[in-house]
């Protein structure tokens, strides 16, 4: 997975570069971890599969390992800001800046 500027659930965070925000649905207990596509008003929110439960915040924790995995950056730089008990949630996503 890559950051598309020009998808709808990718947007830049206000003031910032290397910052994006990603809406997401969630639907857990799937039978594995994955992309389903867009969804919602005009495919404002992208869809993912996960594998864990919703309790216990195990499905949260999925998303993020998940999202770092697919994107090639640290745990650390894919935090939950929005949604921890919806299935609609945004994720903030840091970015490192290309290396020379």
């Amino acid at each position: 997975m890559e950051i598309e500027p020009d998808q709808p659930w990718w947007r830049p965070e206000p003031g910032s570069t290397s910052t994006w925000l990603l809406s997401v649905r969630v639907q857990p207990g799937a039978s594995r971890t994955g992309v389903a596509g867009p969804t919602g008003v005009d495919g404002a929110e992208l869809k993912v599969r996960l594998a864990s439960p919703p309790v216990d915040g195990r499905a949260n924790d999925e998303l993020v390992r998940w999202l770092a995995k697919q994107l090639g950056v640290p745990r650390s730089a894919v935090v939950l800001v929005r949604g921890q008990a919806s299935r609609s949630k945004v994720v903030r996503v840091v970015v490192p800046p290309p290396r020379d």
